[in-house]
Formats: C-alpha cells, sequence, structure tokens
C-alpha cells in the first residue's frame, strides 16, 4: 500500500509518455501534409520553421477548420454543379419544344424577344420560377404587401422623427436657456461676492456685539445679585410703591405747608413749642403710616 501511495508505475509512465509522443507525431504529420496541400495550391514551397507543441496545435486546429469548410465548400458546389446540369437539359428541352413548335429564338422578331426578355427579367425581379399570370399576380400582391409594410414603416419613421425632432427642438431651446440663466448666474457672481462679503463683517461685527451683550448682561445680573434683587421686585411692583409714595407726598404736602406758615408768626416760646411737637407726632404718624403701605405693598407681591 505504501508504494502505491508513495510513487507511480514506472511502466505506466512509460506507456504515457510512449502515447503522447505518438499523438504527436501523427498531429505533425497532419500538419504537414495539410500544410504541403495548401502552399502547393499557390505554386510555393513550405517556409522551414520549428514544430513546437504550441504551434502544432495551433495548426492543428486551423488545419481541421480548414478541412471541414473546404469539405462543406465541395458539398455546396456539387449541389450546384447538379443544378446548373438540370436547368442546362431543362433548357435544352425547352429549346427544343419551342423549335418544334416553330417558336425558336432565331424565327422570332425582334420585339418579341426584346418583349420575352423583359418578361423575363421581371420574372426574376419578383423572384417567381415561371411565367405564369397566376404567378406574375401572386408576386404582384406580395410586393404590394411589401410595399404597404414599407410606407406603414416609413411613416412610423416619420413620426418617431418628427416626436425626436420636436425633443431636439425643446431641448435646444431648453439649452439656450440654461445658457442665458448660466450667463445670468455668472455675471451676478461678482455682486453677490461683495454682498457675501459684507454679511460677512456684518456677522464679524454681530458676533462681537453678542460677546459684549452678554458680558453686560453678566454684568448686571452680578450687579444686582450684589443689591439684593430677586425677581419678585418687577416693574409693576416699583411702580406701585412710587404711586403709594407720591400719595404719602401729596398728603404731608399741607402739614408742610402749615409748618411753613407758622414760621410767619409772633413769637412765642410755648405756642412755638407747641405746634412743634404737634407737627412732629403728625410727620411721625405720616412716616409710620409710609412705612405700613411699604410693607403691604411688599406683603401683597410675596
Amino acid at each position: 500500500m505504501s508504494e502505491m501511495l508513495g510513487g507511480s508505475d514506472p511502466s505506466v509512465s512509460t506507456e504515457t509518455t510512449k502515447g503522447s509522443s505518438a499523438l504527436d507525431a501523427s498531429r505533425i504529420a497532419e500538419v504537414k501534409s495539410w500544410l504541403v496541400s495548401q502552399f502547393d495550391a499557390v505554386g510555393k514551397d513550405v517556409p522551414d520553421f520549428e514544430y513546437t507543441a504550441r504551434s502544432v496545435a495551433h495548426l492543428h486546429n486551423i488545419a481541421t477548420i480548414s478541412q471541414a469548410k473546404n469539405q462543406a465548400a465541395g458539398i455546396v458546389a456539387n449541389d450546384f454543379r447538379q443544378k446548373a446540369a438540370e436547368y442546362r437539359s431543362q433548357a435544352a428541352r425547352i429549346r427544343e419544344i419551342l423549335e418544334n413548335v416553330g417558336l425558336a429564338q432565331e424565327s422570332l422578331t425582334p420585339n418579341v424577344v426584346s418583349s420575352a426578355q423583359v418578361l423575363a427579367s421581371m420574372a426574376n425581379l419578383l423572384n417567381i420560377r415561371d411565367t405564369e399570370l397566376s404567378s406574375f399576380l401572386v408576386a404582384m400582391a406580395d410586393l404590394s404587401l411589401r410595399k404597404t409594410a414599407v410606407e406603414e414603416k416609413r411613416a412610423k419613421v416619420q413620426q418617431e422623427s418628427k416626436v425626436l425632432l420636436d425633443y431636439t427642438r425643446k431641448a435646444i431651446a431648453r439649452l439656450t436657456y440654461l445658457k442665458r440663466t448660466l450667463a445670468q448666474l455668472e455675471d451676478d457672481i461678482a455682486p453677490c461676492e461683495a454682498q457675501m462679503e459684507n454679511w460677512k463683517t456684518n456677522l464679524t461685527i454681530m458676533d462681537s456685539k453678542e460677546r459684549q451683550y452678554f458680558q453686560q448682561y453678566s454684568n448686571y445680573k452680578a450687579m444686582l445679585n450684589r443689591v439684593g434683587y430677586t425677581p419678585e421686585i418687577s416693574h409693576g411692583v416699583l411702580v406701585e410703591m412710587a404711586e403709594h409714595r407720591k400719595d404719602l407726598e401729596n398728603k404731608t404736602k399741607p402739614i408742610l405747608d402749615t409748618l411753613r406758615s407758622y414760621q410767619d408768626l409772633p413769637p412765642d416760646k410755648a405756642l412755638a413749642a407747641l405746634a412743634i411737637e404737634e407737627k412732629k407726632r403728625q410727620y411721625a404718624d405720616a412716616e409710620k403710616y409710609l412705612e405700613d403701605v411699604l410693607q403691604s405693598a411688599l406683603a401683597a407681591t410675596d
């Protein structure tokens, strides 16, 4: 078993080599024979060259194809020769019949010969094998059908050509419009670039202003935090407190006017002291009332 797996039989290799050599020799002989026949046909000698495995295989393939085509051409040529012989025999028989009835070509007038030639040419043109009227009618009908088909195809092609021409005109108009639009866009490039530069500059300025406003906002927010501002102290609350202050000022104004009027009285120390004490009490009451109003306003906001 190890011998069978480890190596091959020398006798088998020798037989394979011999078979391959015999096959190569047979192909070389066939190629040489084919080359000699081909070059002899044109009156030339076979040139010397080296018979390699590649060249022999290529030439053998060509020779096989050439022999097959020659065989096929020979079969076709023999068929044509047989048909030509049949046509010649049929022509001789028809000539003999015409001569027997007195219609030989030599006895016919030139007009009849010319008409017969025209009739034969017409038969060949219509691809018919005889000159019977029915054959001519069938051939003419077939020709008419073919003409009708050609006319229909021509009409269809003309319609398609008209559609394509319409598409071409539309495409040309569209191309003209696109070219005009392209030219307009190219003319607008410079103004648009200038406007873009302007927008870019404005964008830079706006970006710097935005940073500045954010910084100011941060500063104002820090300032409000330092002074104790809370969101509850809104504009409405401040307006309400200002209105209360104005009301208090209106209420204390008569008292102040009265105090100023006392300055015009004759100096009496006791009365002046009483009046001063009274005015102080009224002023204290007014201040207390103002504080109460402010406290009530803040409490209502909370």
